[in-house]
């Protein structure tokens, strides 16, 4: 019995575009409910979120039943933490703030059981092989294990070139909030040399044969990386999506200045 199949990596393969949205509430509920709504991936994010390995891992149970693909992104490019994520069951890890080749190159190890990495196997006793229930996990699951890099910086976008050639990467997810601070635009993701420097690293990572990424969080902005040749898009942030319901909600109902303190 083999590792289980990565749609989200065989999408990527393919040349297909996959629609996803950013998990950052943590919750193993909000999570199940993202599930049912349709999209074809659902980013777990631990990076600037204040779970750990267990959250990571519910809300990876969580997903279980869903047809929407789970990605992990890190907290680093640390291999112990790859390590803990691919145990838990993850199939598809999202890595932030790589700037070099020599960096994604021990990325592309990292997800990889020896001869050809430096993934530790554990794997028997661990959720990844259903605690021993998939037989053959050791011998099939690199196949299966799809590599994101981010790269957010001026730095990475220096580098990009040599990131590229890197063979194991599967996609490289333009991180534009990051890069637009580094630019000098904090907040602005839309200012146009931030545009235009996303959309210049968009050609350069198809041509490539890599699929490029980003998160959006404006219907504009999503429909601009789409027509840049975005291949794995997240549309919306679970947390935001809630707190401007809410927001939008009290004021629409509460009258202005109810409920404040005296």
């Amino acid at each position: 019995m083999p590792a289980p199949h990565n749609p989200f990596k065989a999408a990527l393969k393919n040349g297909d575009t996959v629609i996803g949205c950013w998990l950052s509430l943590g919750d193993p509920l909000s999570t199940e409910i993202a599930g049912t709504a349709g999209f074809d991936w659902l980013l777990i994010d631990s990076e600037h979120t204040p779970y750990d390995i267990t959250r990571i891992r519910m809300q990876l149970m969580a997903l279980h039943a869903s047809d929407s693909h789970a990605v992990v992104r890190v907290p680093a490019s640390e291999t112990w933490m790859i390590k803990q994520v691919l145990d838990a069951g993850a199939q598809s890890v999202l890595v932030p703030m790589v700037e070099s080749a020599e960096q994604a190159k021990q990325l592309v190890r990292d997800v990889h059981f020896p001869p050809n990495g430096d993934r530790g196997v554990g794997y028997a006793g661990a959720r990844c092989s259903r605690f021993g229930a998939i037989k053959d996990y050791g011998q099939t699951a690199d196949a299966q294990i799809s590599l994101l890099v981010q790269v957010e910086n001026r730095a990475g976008l220096a580098a990009l070139d040599d990131i590229l050639a890197v063979d194991g990467i599967d996609g490289v997810f333009i991180g534009p909030a990051d890069l637009a601070a580094d630019m000098g635009h904090i907040g602005e993701l839309t200012h146009p040399e931030v545009q235009a420097t996303i959309k210049g690293a968009f050609k350069k990572i198809e041509a490539a044969g890599k699929a490029p990424g980003i998160l959006t969080l404006t219907p504009e902005f999503t429909q601009d990386a789409l027509d840049w040749g975005g291949r794995f898009v997240a549309t919306g942030l679970d947390l935001l999506i809630l707190a401007n319901a809410l927001r939008n909600l009290a004021g629409t109902w509460v009258p202005k200045g109810s409920g404040s303190a005296e």
